[in-house]
């Protein structure tokens, strides 16, 4: 659970904050104008500045996030677990102190750790994409991260995702990810469900078959088998979990286009198609996948 070592403060406070962390600072696009904390269960944070626009997850009281921009209509700017989106303000305060503690992840390849919250304080390593991190404040744009080494240092805001701590991996999941790595490489065919050549939903097929479990052969169908519990917040993703996608271009109108199996670290394994090499692992959170991403399922 995230905890705000500063007491609640009410909204009238987000512009005296705002003034207060952004000081002179020019922030980029991405990077965070503060802080703040959902104060209700299960609110809902949307695509748009609006009660009739796609939810992309549901926030549960206490949880942070990073506020993009001061409010307009009564909404807040906020970036989550890597998506951008909006909530309501009425659910949102800001941490009134810059101090609080909350789960991170990097989200880019060779992020500087700075020993200052500047580009021109010196630099204390770097970190990989997915690296878990424990963020413990908050100051012009920038979060003060411990790693799992005992590291300390600051990362720009815009290079972490805020998160909720992810359930750990099961034996069996971790079996499921090792059994799905064997495939690596091998070729995509059309209707195949063989390591002779595997389509997307053949690969998922073949690999939990090898668990016991029978699925049919289309993403649409995997999803609507009810073999498993649906998950639509990827932090709480699993090893071992199947991941699913739509693309309008390819989904025929169904439910679903693309499915894969979740590895750990924001990325997963599937059979993609003949141009990317068939079996190859994949970024959950970049490009076509992170924007048609419809949620995952849980099954052993």
């Amino acid at each position: 659970m995230t905890h705000f070592a500063g007491k609640a403060v009410k909204v009238l406070f987000f512009s005296a904050v705002t003034t207060l962390l952004l000081g002179a600072t020019a922030l980029a696009a991405d990077q965070a104008a503060y802080v703040g904390a959902v104060t209700g269960s299960s609110v809902r944070m949307r695509t748009e500045a609006s009660t009739s626009s796609s939810i992309i997850t549901n926030l549960e009281k206490n949880t942070a996030v990073a506020v993009l921009g001061d409010a307009q209509d009564g909404w807040y700017p906020i970036a989550f677990n890597g998506q951008s989106g909006y909530i309501f303000a009425d659910y949102l305060i800001p941490d009134q102190d810059g101090l609080f503690t909350a789960p991170g992840r990097i989200n880019g390849d060779g992020v500087n750790v700075r020993d200052a919250a500047s580009t021109e304080a010196n630099i204390v390593t770097s970190a990989s994409k997915g690296t878990s991190v424990t963020v413990n404040s908050f100051a012009d744009g920038w979060y003060g991260v411990t790693f799992q080494s005992g590291t300390t240092g600051y990362v720009r805001s815009d290079f972490v995702d805020l998160t909720t701590t992810a359930p750990a991996a099961s034996e069996a999941g971790a079996s499921i990810v090792a059994a799905a790595k064997q495939y690596l490489g091998t070729r995509y065919v059309y209707g195949g469900a063989s390591p002779s050549g595997f389509d997307c939903s053949g690969f998922t097929m073949y690999i939990y078959n090898k668990f016991g479990v029978s699925l049919p052969h289309s993403a649409t169908s995997q999803w609507q088998s009810g073999k498993g519990t649906r998950s639509y917040d990827r932090s709480q993703l699993q090893p071992g979990d199947l991941v699913f996608f739509c693309n309008p271009a390819y989904s025929n109108g169904k439910a679903c286009s693309h499915v894969g199996i979740y590895i750990g670290g924001g990325q997963f394994i599937h059979s993609s198609s003949p141009s990317q090499g068939g079996v190859i692992i994949s970024d959950l959170y970049s490009g076509s996948h992170n924007k048609y991403y419809v949620g995952g399922m849980h099954i052993l």
